[in-house]
């Protein structure tokens, strides 16, 4: 494998020595708020990976290289780079032969971990089957990226602009596992509750990490989804978010915003309607889901230690 890495030190370090990771995406940073909030939010996610016990690797591309793990001077760089490519599958080699700076999606950075040898992904939610896909066919690349890289990705559960039940019935004709931590019911990214049942469900850290293991031991291809619910302090139940949503996508549609640029729109608008409240509900869950990631990376990391 000599794919273009440039892996930090602290990094290297660590999985050499089998310790515990856990990749960050960069599209976050880049199409998620403005600077400086934007390199803060990046900061406290690292360093709350960093408190639990593991080490962070936030990914992008940047001058030919698919950098795991970011130095201060590169994410400040990065969270200042406004016309940042939004990187999937279908773009990554090109932005990295282009020299472009690139921010990576939930399947850009599951290719990124897996190509470091990076277990477990902490973001905030999945991509996924969108709103009247029936006429658009407008579908997440990260479904089928669970479908085939091998890395556990922890998010509160698919982003609750997208078409929820028809996300889960993709992901089930895919194979994907979809575990709900610490609930029946599935997360619906700022609501704890989607109202639909989820297909798993494990208790704690030391369970997804095994399941993570049995899965390679079984030779089975892809992730699996470890749906994490927003803390109860920090969430808009959907009975209030959900007509702001039905009113972004309204606009949208009026607007004829189409493709990758969707869903930074609708959060944009949700942001307006909520008075910046879903703003403070999707930092909340992602360092929740960070802090959920790291304990999974550290259970790896034992369990294989001990065989």
């Amino acid at each position: 494998m000599n794919a273009p890495l440039s892996i930090l030190p602290e990094i290297a370090d660590a999985l050499a020595n089998g310790g515990p990771v856990v990749a960050l995406e960069s599209t976050i940073i880049t199409h998620g708020m403005p600077f400086p909030q934007n390199m803060e939010m990046a900061m406290l996610v690292e360093q709350d990976i960093r408190d639990a016990g593991a080490i962070p690797a936030t990914i992008a591309v940047m001058d030919g290289q698919i950098h795991i793990g970011l130095s201060p001077e590169q994410l400040e760089k990065l969270a200042q780079t406004p016309d940042a490519r939004k990187l999937s599958r279908a773009d990554m080699a090109a932005c990295i032969v282009s020299g472009d700076t690139g921010a990576t999606t939930v399947a850009a950075t599951m290719i990124a971990a897996r190509l470091a040898g990076i277990d477990v992904f902490a973001t905030g939610g999945i991509g996924g089957v969108h709103r009247g896909a029936e006429t658009s066919f407008d579908i997440s690349a990260d479904l089928q990226e669970l479908a085939q890289t091998p890395v556990t990705v922890v998010a509160a559960g698919a982003k609750a602009i997208l078409d929820i039940p028809k996300t889960m019935e993709v992901l089930e004709t895919l194979g994907v596992p979809v575990i709900a931590y610490g609930q029946s019911e599935l997360p619906a990214f700022w609501a704890r509750a989607s109202g639909l049942t989820a297909p798993l469900r494990f208790n704690t850290a030391t369970e997804i990490a095994a399941a993570h293991m049995m899965r390679a031991r079984l030779g089975l291809s892809g992730g699996q989804l470890i749906a994490n619910p927003i803390p109860l302090a920090d969430e808009i139940p959907l009975p209030q978010i959900t007509p702001m949503i039905e009113q972004a996508l309204a606009e949208a549609e009026t607007q004829g915003i189409a493709a990758k640029q969707v869903t930074p729109f609708l959060l944009d608008r949700i942001f307006a309607l909520t008075d910046g409240r879903s703003l403070t509900a999707n930092i909340a869950l992602v360092r929740n889901n960070a802090r959920l990631g790291a304990e999974i990376a550290i259970a790896i990391s034992n369990a294989r230690k001990s065989i």
